[in-house]
């Protein structure tokens, strides 16, 4: 694994230490070799950026998903590659945008598994803002479309599907989209709170 933690404590210090969750995941064969092929250059994470524009969060779409699913973007940081710039250049991959990463909010370790086999697994969510709107992906072979949703569809209709779905991976994802609204909402609610609490009454 090439992500250290000396590299996560700088981003910690920059974006903030993020809160952790803990999970499991069973997996199918041909979903735990995909796993693992993912992993021959040492690979053991994978990056998600929950990215804003107005109320509007980014959502992709797989050539493999079925239509009514999408979500947040994900991908991994190359060896060797800065992690801000990796984040970024997956961003634009997926989805066209440009973006200013805002806060680190999520840590999840997971197990995923097949039969007696594990692969430690980290993800790393983080919530950013658009600094363009336009969005369309760049690589057309691995997103097949990207579109703005509403937290409303992320918190229902979105989440209701990955929940739903065969595929063990879009239900780990439907884990971390559940996990990261709520820390989004709460975050909003004592925002809200604390601006209240500054303003002076007659």
């Amino acid at each position: 694994m090439y992500i250290t933690q000396q590299i996560l404590d700088k981003i910690e210090q920059k974006y903030g230490q993020p809160q952790t969750y803990h999970t499991t995941c069973a997996m199918n064969k041909i979903e735990f070799d995909l796993l693992k092929w993912s992993m021959r250059k040492g690979r053991a994470h994978d990056i998600t950026p929950f990215v804003f524009h107005n109320s509007n969060v980014a959502v992709i779409r797989k050539p493999s998903y079925p239509e009514e699913i999408y979500r947040p973007p994900s991908g991994g940081i190359e060896p060797g590659e800065d992690f801000e710039s990796g984040i970024k250049r997956e961003i634009y991959e997926e989805t066209g945008l440009h973006i200013k990463i805002e806060k680190y909010v999520l840590k999840t370790y997971v197990d995923f598994y097949f039969e007696d086999q594990v692969v430690n697994w980290i993800t790393h969510v983080f919530t950013a803002k658009a600094t363009t709107n336009d969005i369309n992906p760049i690589d057309q072979q691995e997103i097949s479309d990207a579109r703005w949703a509403t937290i409303e569809e992320l918190e229902t209709t979105l989440l209701s599907s990955l929940r739903q779905s065969t595929s063990a991976g879009l239900r780990y994802r439907a884990e971390i989209q559940s996990a990261t609204l709520e820390i989004i909402n709460t975050t909003t609610i004592r925002k809200k709170k604390s601006v209240q609490s500054t303003i002076e009454y007659p």
